[in-house]
């Protein structure tokens, strides 16, 4: 069998990417990994992510670097009639066409689903709001509010602390993915009907289902979870516990695995302790375990049970820095850092998570300056109009 790849898997598909911040633009650069032609269309003053500093990679924000790869960029003010003319003809022409402008603003330019549909049935349009299109289509779609208020936060920091926000907008990268796996499925049904659909997702909906056992305690089992720090509410040990110089993420998700933690660890004995012998007593009784194993994992530093427990088959780690993260995939073999563009031009970034066995990801363009693919799109457009 031959080893050679080929294109991407969505090679020949066109996205028209209305969107901006980060769950769509998060979303599109994903599907331009795996060879669709996204073109990013900005207002005058482009995605509120360029001016998000700092840091900055050669004066642009890294954050905006990080999320907008192997697009092209170009510049329409949908005030403006011709600008909105050749936006309405990109829609037309798209494949897949994302925004995530609040519910019903994309219709007053005509550039909503039933609009886009008439001239091009065929069409995937995928939304992405904050709260949906019911009531609470009017507020705004950012992350740390879906945080608050979807509970995310109520369970973030210390038993007896203030709530804290994870350290990345959690649900804005979750409800990119959601989108698209709505749109690739939607693709799916396409080939068969050769008919397009609005695929609707919000970041609201996509944190209830992200938050996974903690909203299934309440709607399943009428608990509502608290904060408990780095501790697991159904799972012990499955936190940081101190080794001699510093903490150690210590895992034991079953039976087996703590015994061969207490192995490990020199302290067998544990295992045959009715406290301790399942995993509900464990956790029933993690404060009488917990100082137990601190007083052996003293014995050595964190390196070195790290080293101890991963040969015994004992989940573990350190607690990195973003910087030692990169570093350990990398050891790996894992080449988590990809160059992106040629010379001068080159922005590193990280790589896409998927591979395929015979498909090739790309990663030809970097992140476009405002506008850069302005005069090309809009040759593209009225050659396809004189075509048509």
């Amino acid at each position: 069998m031959s080893d050679q790849k080929t294109a991407g898997p969505l090679a020949g598909l066109v996205v028209a990417d209305f969107s901006r911040i980060l769950a769509g633009p998060y979303a599109t650069m994903l599907l331009a990994d795996m060879g669709a032609e996204v073109i990013k269309v900005e207002s005058p003053i482009g995605d509120d992510t360029r001016t998000w500093v700092p840091p900055v990679r050669d004066e642009v924000s890294t954050y905006y670097l990080s999320i907008n790869r192997n697009k092209k960029s170009i510049v329409l003010d949908l005030k403006d009639p011709d600008d909105l003319a050749a936006a309405q003809r990109l829609a037309a022409r798209a494949d897949i066409v994302i925004e995530n402008f609040r519910p019903g603003l994309m219709a007053r330019f005509g550039l909503d689903y039933e609009s886009i549909a008439e001239a091009n049935p065929g069409v995937v349009y995928a939304s992405i709001s904050g709260f949906g299109t019911g009531a609470g289509k009017d507020y705004p779609g950012y992350d740390l509010m879906v945080q608050a208020i979807s509970g995310l936060m109520s369970l973030t920091g210390s038993p007896d602390g203030q709530p804290f926000r994870a350290g990345i907008s959690v649900f804005d990268v979750m409800t990119g993915m959601h989108a698209n796996i709505g749109i690739l499925s939607a693709l799916n049904v396409r080939h068969a009907t050769g008919k397009g659909q609005h695929v609707e997702v919000n970041l609201l909906a996509s944190a209830l289902s992200g938050l996974v056992n903690q909203t299934g305690a309440y709607v399943a089992g009428g608990t509502v979870p608290t904060r408990m720090g780095n501790a697991h509410p159904s799972l012990f040990p499955y936190e940081p516990l101190p080794a001699s110089d510093g903490e150690i993420i210590i895992i034991a998700g079953n039976d087996v695995q703590f015994s061969r933690l207490c192995e490990a660890l020199g302290v067998p004995e544990l295992v045959e302790d009715e406290r301790f012998a399942t995993n509900a007593n464990r956790t029933k009784n993690r404060e009488e375990l917990r100082p137990l194993l601190e007083a052996e994992l003293a014995k050595r530093t964190k390196a070195e049970w790290f080293e101890v427990l991963l040969a015994a088959g004992v989940a573990s780690g350190p607690i990195n820095t973003i910087a030692e993260g990169v570093q350990f995939a990398d050891g790996l073999g894992l080449a988590p850092v990809v160059e992106v563009g040629e010379g001068d031009a080159m922005v590193p970034s990280i790589r896409n998570p998927i591979t395929f066995s015979s498909s090739d990801l790309r990663y030809d363009l970097p992140p476009p300056t405002l506008g850069e693919h302005t005069d090309e799109i809009r040759a593209w457009l009225d050659a396809e109009e004189e075509d048509a």
